[in-house]
């Protein structure tokens, strides 16, 4: 199972939001590249970068800060955060980006994601953010009708590498990840899933690891790596055992 330790971009800062409020917002570092270069250095092989601003703006806003990241980072890099359209899907990937994440575009147009998934192989990750099991949308400023499971399936044979569940009640709380939710998830759709939202502890992601063959490809961490609660290299070695 994957680790993917996380930067969060807000103003060109590291920061981590609070159940997805924009205006709860930790600043952790003002050196994303320096941050990448932490991780790398602890062992991580890929890295999931968001940026907050072009979520709900809906255009990148953070390209400088997203540039040095994979100038300084060896491995892989996962990227979201306002990418709606096929000409900022090709510019991140021309930059190096090895998957870009697409999320309130994945629930208006399904149509834009396919294309994407066929014309980029294992590079396109659905976002399916969540809270009490409903789609949000817009940063997750929006909640809409949608059941996190329907939207998901309409992925099932689109081709895309991952889905990226997060339930945002959790996200930057430290309060656990959603462990059955996410195995739900992955059970009920034919397509890996990648953990996010809460992340506290090893526990969490000794957990997951065990349930890596139900469908779990990984988990992403952020507040927990930040404030200590969560040494990397011990949480990776965690999860390469199972």
């Amino acid at each position: 199972m994957i680790v993917f330790p996380a930067i969060d971009l807000k103003g060109g800062e590291v920061v981590r939001l609070a159940e997805g409020d924009i205006d709860r917002a930790t600043v952790y570092g003002d050196d994303p590249a320096a941050q990448a270069t932490i991780f790398a250095d602890a062992g991580a092989g890929h890295l999931h970068v968001v940026d907050l601003d072009g979520a709900f703006a809906g255009e990148s806003r953070n390209r400088a800060a997203v540039e040095s990241i994979i100038a300084r980072f060896p491995g892989y890099v996962q990227l979201g955060g306002g990418i709606r359209d096929a000409k900022a899907v090709e510019g991140w990937f021309a930059l190096g980006v090895a998957r870009v994440v697409i999320g309130s575009a994945a629930l208006k147009d399904p149509d834009f994601v396919r294309t994407m998934a066929r014309e980029w192989e294992n590079g396109i990750v659905v976002a399916v953010d969540a809270r009490d099991g409903m789609v949000a949308t817009e940063g997750w400023a929006q909640m809409s009708d949608v059941p996190v499971t329907d939207l998901a399936r309409r992925f099932e044979d689109a081709g895309v590498a991952a889905l990226l569940f997060t339930d945002i009640g959790r996200d930057g709380l430290l309060k656990g990840c959603n462990i059955e939710a996410t195995v739900n998830l992955a059970q009920s759709v034919d397509i890996p899933v990648i953990a996010s939202g809460g992340v506290k502890g090893l526990d969490d992601i000794h957990m997951l690891a065990l349930q890596a063959d139900q469908g779990i490809e990984g988990v992403i961490t952020g507040r927990a790596l930040y404030e200590g609660r969560l040494d990397l290299a011990t949480a990776i070695a965690l999860a390469n055992r199972g």
